[in-house]
């Protein structure tokens, strides 16, 4: 073989070889996996939370911008709270009020119970004077057949009796009327004790809603946005910041049926994004849902059901974000690539992941 003919043969090969590697390049860019993976693009995403008012009010002051990192408890803006002091002024007021009429409620209860002592002394007294007039009345009786008495006597013992037995009524009456008394007095001490209880909610109702004007972060995150501004006067439940809890970030796509039955929860992911290809993210399929997201206008043959999507989660580890936490981002627009076969030999540009 002469010299040209194996230079030949060998430039062939080369442009054959330089050719498969282009086409092989080509494919697996275009979304050709190996066997046991599928991939679908997705956006980065995370937890959204709004900071809002418990009460209507305005908006004192804000204490954060947007883009600024938050921690749990830390405070993000104040409300004014002017006319909620004035109304705990008035609500203590009332306490105060309430614990006299307590105390001026059961000082009644003692004086009416002092009554009721004095009318059971007065009925103890009638009930003997009814019983020397019975017996004197009994004894003129006797006396008056025998002639040892005038029948004057007899009838003056009789009306004697008579009103020692009205008197008794009367006294028996007045106790009765204490006892009534006594049993209203204590009433009241019940509805002033009653009250004292009411204010006392008020006053811890009010110092609620003032402790909720203060309004602070209850995760760690990023301030995403401000609604609204210093001064403002807003509705209960008004918006004020809108948060992003950079420690729940994962990233949704699309399967179709084959792929996403195959998908375990827990599944491991590599995520790629578009603003930073070189850098693989590690994740985890946190979620498959159950139904379809979006189908074809008919589902009648195997191969349209084949087209049906079905959204998946992939959730990034919050120990791996805190540690990237000033990096992280959200709406970022990547692909997302799953292991469905856990023998499977993640390909080598999908291989070395960010630790």
């Amino acid at each position: 073989m002469t010299h040209t003919r194996k230079s030949w043969l060998l430039a062939a090969l080369l442009a054959i070889v330089a050719i498969a590697g282009y086409y092989a390049w080509q494919t697996f860019n275009s979304g050709g996996l190996p066997a046991g993976f599928a991939s679908g693009n997705g956006r980065i995403e995370a937890v959204e939370i709004d900071v809002s008012t418990k009460t209507p009010g305005r908006i004192k002051e804000i204490l954060v911008n947007e883009g600024d990192f938050v921690q749990a408890g830390q405070t993000l803006a104040r409300m004014d709270t002017e006319q909620l002091e004035a109304q705990r002024r008035q609500a203590e007021a009332e306490l105060r009020r309430a614990v006299i009429g307590v105390d001026t409620a059961k000082s009644v209860v003692t004086q009416r119970e002092a009554e009721r002592t004095a009318a059971e002394a007065v009925v103890a007294q009638r009930e003997a004077e009814r019983d020397v007039a019975d017996r004197r009345f009994a004894r003129s009786q006797q006396l008056v057949r025998t002639n040892t008495i005038s029948q004057q006597v007899l009838d003056d013992d009789r009306a004697t009796a008579q009103g020692a037995k009205a008197a008794l009524g009367a006294a028996q009456a007045q106790l009765a009327a204490s006892e009534a008394a006594v049993g209203a007095a204590k009433a009241a001490v019940v509805d002033a004790e009653a009250a004292v209880e009411a204010a006392k909610a008020a006053i811890d109702s009010i110092t609620a809603d003032i402790n909720d004007a203060t309004l602070v972060s209850p995760r760690d995150g990023r301030v995403q946005y401000r609604v609204a501004q210093p001064g403002e006067v807003l509705s209960a439940g008004g918006r004020v910041l809108n948060l992003v809890d950079l420690g729940d970030v994962y990233m949704t796509f699309f399967l179709p049926t084959a792929q996403a039955g195959r998908v375990p929860i827990g599944a491991e992911v590599r995520l790629v994004l578009d603003a930073a290809p070189q850098y693989v993210i590690p994740a985890k399929v946190s979620y498959v849902a159950d139904v379809a997201q979006f189908t074809p206008k008919t589902v009648e043959t195997e191969e349209e059901r084949q087209k049906l999507m079905f959204r998946v989660k992939a959730q990034i580890s919050p120990e791996l974000l805190r540690k990237y936490i000033q990096q992280v981002k959200t709406g970022l627009p990547g692909m997302a690539y799953v292991r469905l076969d856990p023998e499977a030999e993640w390909p080598g540009n999908l291989g070395n992941v960010v630790q």
